[in-house]
């Protein structure tokens, strides 16, 4: 009898043969569902509690880096195949993994709805399913969660903010959520914010000579020097002579991007308020603006104690990633 992952393969097969041969019409795929950073995993339960899942769990189950406490790259939910089926195979991000003399390691997607990517892993012994693991979670990985940053964007594009505050001081724009208040601005310098249950949600935006960051060696040095004169100056704390600085006992986690085609430097780090225990995540893109001769800021930080802040972290990575260099010609009034 043939195996559910290989029928799984065959239908999705049948499915983009079927769309190639009707030419330019489309298969009707509905809308995919979920919340944002969940991931669906079927597979055997058995395999769920065995060294199988528990890869599954160490790779896209993982600490994120720069929050203040553990939280998960993905919340996962895992149902067995019998009970994958109807809206069940709606999900936006799937991970389909089973027990096959087929062995098997890749990513589809659209297969049952749009937008959708579905990993498939398959192989003969746990052994194998866990090396197919490992060779295709950070694709999977990237690929879910740049399908997880689309559709967060879509939905705060319903109602964006009118507010020109970038664009004039900087000639940039970002997708901001109207609910974003412009709470303080001065010359090159833009702070909006938006009250939370517990806490706010912060973005601000500033830049620097394009000569600042002139050696590799104190490059992160610098970032806490840059992040921490930013703070002094313009972010206070509840009380005089209380403000934002970066954490002091861990350096920030520094990765090289690229936003809004450009070249970047992404950091991830906590904040504290010097002389007051208050304390969040911070993410901040230093980008190469080479154009205009400068080092563009942009970063987002949140505040919510004793709350879990991936999601609220997410939404931030997901506004800035937005920005747009040519806003003063694309934005209409």
């Amino acid at each position: 009898m043939k195996k559910l992952g290989t029928l799984l393969m065959a239908s999705i097969m049948l499915a983009l043969g079927a769309c190639k041969d009707s030419g330019s019409n489309e298969r009707f795929l509905p809308p995919s569902t979920g919340g944002i950073n969940s991931l669906m995993v079927v597979m055997d339960t058995e395999l769920w509690r065995g060294p199988v899942g528990e890869k599954i769990r160490d790779e896209f189950a993982a600490q994120i880096v720069g929050l203040p406490q553990i939280e998960p790259k993905f919340t996962l939910t895992q149902v067995p195949p019998k009970v994958f089926k109807g809206t069940t195979t709606h999900s936006r991000s799937i991970l389909y993994v089973e027990k096959d003399s087929a062995s098997l390691a890749h990513i589809r997607d659209d297969a049952y709805s749009k937008p959708q990517k579905v990993a498939v892993v398959t192989g003969p012994t746990d052994e194998v399913m866990i090396k197919n693991l490992d060779s295709l979670a950070n694709r999977a990985i990237k690929e879910f969660k740049a399908n997880e940053i689309a559709e967060a964007q879509k939905r705060f594009e319903r109602s964006l903010s009118k507010d020109k505050a970038l664009e004039e001081e900087f000639g940039i724009h970002l997708n901001v959520p109207s609910l974003y208040k412009v709470g303080r601005r001065e010359d090159k310098f833009v702070w909006m914010d938006i009250q939370i249950p517990k806490g706010t949600m912060n973005i601000i935006a500033y830049e620097m000579p394009w000569d600042y960051f002139s050696n590799d060696s104190t490059f992160v040095q610098d970032i806490v020097r840059m992040r921490d004169s930013i703070g002094q100056k313009y972010i206070p704390g509840p009380y005089e002579n209380t403000y934002m600085i970066t954490e002091k006992a861990f350096a920030p986690y520094v990765f090289p991007a690229e936003i809004g085609g450009k070249k970047a430097a992404e950091v991830k780090g906590v904040w504290e308020i010097h002389g007051y225990p208050m304390a969040g995540p911070f993410l901040t893109y230093i980008i190469n603006d080479k154009e205009n001769n400068r080092k563009m800021i942009v970063e987002g930080f949140t505040f919510a104690p004793s709350e879990a802040k991936r999601d609220y972290m997410f939404e931030l990575e997901a506004i800035l990633k937005t920005i747009d260099f040519s806003a003063t010609s694309n934005v209409s009034d």
